[in-house]
């Protein structure tokens, strides 16, 4: 008999992990790190599923077993080339048949197999909680352009604790902040990211989390985190404007101009037909930093619209002319004498 355990359990066992839930469900959100290896495609799951409603049970296991009968050596071919220690971690939706069957004909074939008990249903109820779970935040705060991201990266080099929003989302949250990245996940599976890295969590230190608006390009913030990012301190890291454009043109200025001139397009609503058009001409005379110039009159708007929405105390800290280890070196510094933060902290 497989060895069924709980989500927290399943998470840290050894062994490679199968979910044997259909390509479309996995598509929808899975466990990270675990191999799609589908007892039905998606065309013989929703068969299986209309004779099970229209004939019953019996039915629908008969045509399940003929279906899957003729791919039984395959998979046991697949698993010994996915798992050459042989330990195996099996899920379905709701570690009823499917993950059953696929651990029975792996146990039979030689395999230690551990199966996930309430299959992905227990595993997204652990998502819903693990987010739940309040820990200590500290939110990196700061206009479009000064460079927070690699802030927290070099934050993350020095050690610290630190939840990277936007590249759980592969996105950089803003209208142009899909461009040469990743399809974005579903929020579905946007949010199981989240949960992993925020199991990873002590509750003994702050974690640096930047400042992001309830929605990263299509992924949406569940409100267990959400809410605990809005009572955070803020740590608002400060730059010249021109230093904001000097830094979002190395880091769009490559960017495809038919890409960009979409993206800016995005912002027509927001930013105004007169505005958006004076952007994109710029762009097409490959004049990126005064169609940047432009563009940032919203972001700076907005940013400071979400900003007085937290309601929490705000530090700010001047990093003019710094690399993102000397500021990360400098958010640390404050960070150590938190309750004792002036309003402004400088680098003199």
């Amino acid at each position: 008999m497989p060895n069924v355990l709980t989500t927290t359990d399943f998470l840290t066992a050894s062994g490679v992990i199968l979910d044997v839930r259909s390509p479309a469900e996995f598509q929808q959100g899975h466990i990270p790190g675990a191999m799609s290896f589908p007892l039905f495609s998606n065309e013989e799951r929703a068969e299986v599923g209309t004779c099970y409603k229209h004939q019953g049970r019996d039915a629908a296991v008969e045509l399940g077993l003929t279906i899957v009968g003729p791919k039984l050596a395959q998979f046991v071919i697949q698993a010994k080339q996915l798992a050459p220690d042989r330990r195996l971690r099996i899920h379905c939706w709701r570690g009823g048949m499917r993950s059953g069957s696929m651990a029975w004909l792996m146990e039979t074939a030689g395999f230690q197999v551990s199966v996930l008990a309430q299959g992905y249903k227990g595993f997204r109820q652990w998502v819903r909680t693990t987010l739940a779970c309040t820990k200590p935040i500290l939110t990196l705060g700061g206009m479009t352009g000064t460079g927070k991201t690699d802030i927290l990266h070099s934050l993350a080099a020095k050690g610290e604790p630190i939840l990277d929003l936007e590249a759980l989302a592969n996105h950089r949250g803003s209208s142009y902040g899909n461009l040469g990245l990743p399809p974005q996940p579903t929020t579905e599976h946007f949010e199981n990211r989240l949960a992993m890295q925020w199991s990873t969590f002590g509750c003994d230190r702050l974690i640096w989390v930047e400042a992001e608006s309830r929605m990263v390009g299509a992924c949406r913030i569940p409100d267990e985190l959400f809410w605990q990012m809005m009572v955070a301190p803020v740590l608002q890291v400060n730059r010249s404007r021109q230093e904001r454009i000097a830094l979002l043109l190395d880091g769009y200025g490559a960017a495809d101009r038919a890409e960009l001139i979409t993206a800016t397009e995005r912002l027509r609503k927001r930013l105004g037909g007169e505005r958006t058009q004076a952007a994109i001409e710029l762009i097409q005379q490959d004049n990126l930093a005064a169609a940047i110039e432009i563009v940032l009159d919203y972001y700076d708007k907005s940013y400071h619209y979400d900003l007085q929405k937290r309601k929490v105390p705000i530090y700010e800290i001047d990093i003019a002319n710094l690399s993102s280890t000397a500021s990360a070196a400098l958010l640390i510094k404050a960070c150590q004498s938190f309750q004792r933060v002036p309003e402004t902290i400088s680098t003199e």
